[in-house]
């Protein structure tokens, strides 16, 4: 790791050629802080104007998440581009286009919540997002091993691919899509790339961000301080902000005059 000591600096190839620039960041525990329901997230105060300042300057501004793009849609001011479900749902330009193998396994992740809900572990709650879902146990720790077991079942017996995420487990469809590939895809002939995660799920985007590296690509990879950050993650990171504020302080930087 090398941990970049002067923030403006590090910022400099990103303000000085904005239009050739992309600002990618990921939403719980990044622009929002987590919170105990998954429902109830909400972008930190200031974020959305200061968002709203970035999309008439940089080439690209966009989230990438976890959540379903219609969670994220009434999030973010128009002009952010949105990739959810790690990349299997895409709105851009107004546009939403759907990963044309993922329509199939609706019904195989419909099933597989209303089992989950009808006789999963005590306690653990179930978030259907349409083409995949996250089994939580946050306000359960108790049950992680539980809700871990559960999850490795219903992946058995319904095709779909248990993924760790923070004090839960998400099952996707068995499709190569995750937030490095959802990256590489919006972020193609632009020559500078700065992205910012939390968790587990960020890691393909540093691997991509990696491989954009080695194509001669300025990056900057971001990473979330905090007691559920993954040590992989901070280990890779180029810059360290602490929560919510310390992302919202990095963007309000690469906005200013």
């Amino acid at each position: 790791m090398r941990l970049v000591s002067d923030l403006d600096a590090a910022l400099t190839p990103f303000r000085s050629e904005p239009a050739a620039s992309a600002v990618v960041v990921d939403f719980d525990g990044t622009l929002a802080p987590i919170v105990n329901d998954p429902a109830a997230a909400r972008p930190i105060e200031g974020s959305t104007e200061v968002l709203a300042r970035l999309v008439g300057r940089y080439g690209l501004v966009a989230l990438v998440s976890g959540r379903p793009v219609e969670f994220l849609r009434p999030q973010v001011p128009e002009g952010v581009v949105l990739a959810g479900l790690y990349g299997l749902e895409v709105v851009r330009d107004g546009q939403r286009l759907d990963h044309p193998g993922a329509g199939a396994w609706r019904e195989v992740v419909t099933d597989v919540a209303r089992s989950s809900i009808d006789r999963g572990p005590a306690g653990m709650e179930v978030e259907s997002k349409g083409l995949s879902l996250t089994l939580h146990y946050r306000n359960h720790p108790e049950i992680a091993d539980e809700v871990r077991e559960w999850a490795r079942r219903q992946a058995a017996r319904s095709g779909l691919q248990p993924r760790a995420a923070k004090m839960s487990v998400e099952l996707h469809p068995p499709i190569e899509a995750d937030k490095g590939t959802a990256l590489e895809a919006l972020v193609e002939g632009l020559d500078n790339v700065l992205y910012i995660g939390d968790d587990l799920g960020d890691l393909p985007a540093f691997d991509a961000l990696d491989r954009l590296a080695r194509e001669g690509v300025t990056v900057l990879r971001v990473a979330v301080a905090g007691d559920e950050a993954p040590d992989e993650l901070v280990a890779r990171a180029d810059l360290l902000v602490d929560g919510p504020p310390g992302v919202l302080d990095v963007l309000r930087r690469l906005a200013a005059d």
